[in-house]
């Protein structure tokens, strides 16, 4: 009975060890990657394990248990810059001044999930200034209409494929567009808005295929870096949300930060789990809130389960007048800034 359970022993941490030792490499086969979106229920495994190992008191226990180490050890050197006890990136600020802080709330509502009351009653309650959705089809725009319609400007690109988006916003928008640059049918969303107190920024929408079977993340990682290269109005002040398909750890949106010079709320406090909904404590973040240059930020939390299979991200962000590049004029958004199958609509 112990020979049996040290061999199921030895060969699940044969198979955690060299997954963990392949996911270390650059290579975008989606199996390797997938390894960056589990690290945590591989850490809470590989100490189960561990222990159990020790426990038998044997010396091929042992074995198993320095090689669970390593393991341990990989993972923790990935996810330590968001443990409580790590440097924060993000200061929470105190600035209310009138004018300059307003919230933004993201959302993947899951395109088969039919809870469109839950969704509905999250986005009265929060009643953010900035809302982005994605995984919104005609069924999720038909359901969500009043609390669209509450907003002065949406801009929409319902898709069946789970790749529709739909942003809303009070604030003023001077442009918005999304781009299907990377792959056909999957849009990433670029606005730009001033405050009332005329300072801009830029907002990015984001929301790349996942790696999965026959599907490498050669895209998404593209998608995801050529959305942090170069804002379309190249303005200093920029927000970054959406859902990634990616964790903050990993070598592509790590990249993509460290590239683009983007903060993380979550680094020094925290991993914030958003996926799966209904197993948050043991899951992972695929939702990314990212900011840069003088966007503050007064709070960060992820909220409660609404029926998706993602948990909403909500921050309350503040730009300081005289900080932000100050545009007096520009041209209202209008149909012709949207990509074909994009519907800018404003309220009347």
């Amino acid at each position: 009975m112990r020979k049996a359970g040290l061999l199921v022993l030895g060969i699940a941490t044969a198979l955690l060890l060299i997954a963990s030792l392949a996911s270390l490499s650059d290579s975008d086969f989606w199996l390797i990657r997938v390894v960056d979106l589990v690290r945590q229920p591989i850490l809470y495994l590989a100490v189960v394990l561990a222990l159990l190992a020790l426990a038998f008191r044997q010396r091929a226990g042992w074995w198993i248990a320095g090689g669970l180490a390593v393991v341990i050890a990989i993972q923790v050197a990935r996810l330590w810059p968001y443990a409580p006890m790590a440097e924060e990136q993000i200061a929470f600020s105190d600035d209310d001044a009138a004018g300059s802080c307003f919230t933004a709330l993201s959302l993947n509502v899951k395109q088969s999930n039919d809870q469109y009351d839950r969704v509905a009653a999250l986005i009265e309650r929060e009643n953010p200034d900035l809302l982005f959705l994605m995984e919104t089809n005609a069924a999720w725009m038909d359901a969500l209409e009043p609390q669209l319609s509450a907003y002065s400007e949406t801009l929409s690109m319902p898709l069946e494929n789970t790749y529709g988006m739909v942003f809303a916003s009070r604030l003023q928008v001077i442009k918005a567009k999304m781009l299907t640059n990377i792959a056909e049918d999957t849009p990433t969303l670029y606005a730009t808005l001033r405050l009332p107190n005329k300072s801009a920024f830029e907002f990015i929408g984001l929301h790349p295929r996942p790696p999965l079977p026959g599907q490498n993340t050669t895209q998404r990682d593209a998608m995801i870096a050529r959305a942090g290269e170069i804002t379309p109005d190249k303005l200093a002040d920029v927000i970054v949300m959406g859902d990634f398909n990616d964790v903050p750890w990993s070598t592509t949106t790590t990249r993509f930060r460290e590239d683009g010079d983007y903060r993380d709320p979550r680094a020094g406090r925290g991993t914030y789990p958003t996926f799966p909904a209904k197993f948050a404590f043991v899951g992972w973040p695929l939702d990314q809130l990212l900011v840069k240059n003088e966007i503050r930020l007064q709070s960060f939390e992820v909220l409660e389960n609404v029926g998706a299979d993602h948990l909403p991200m909500k921050g309350r962000f503040c730009l300081r007048d005289g900080e932000g590049e100050i545009i007096e004029s520009f041209e209202p958004a209008s149909d012709k800034d949207a990509d074909p199958g994009a519907e800018i609509v404003k309220a009347s």
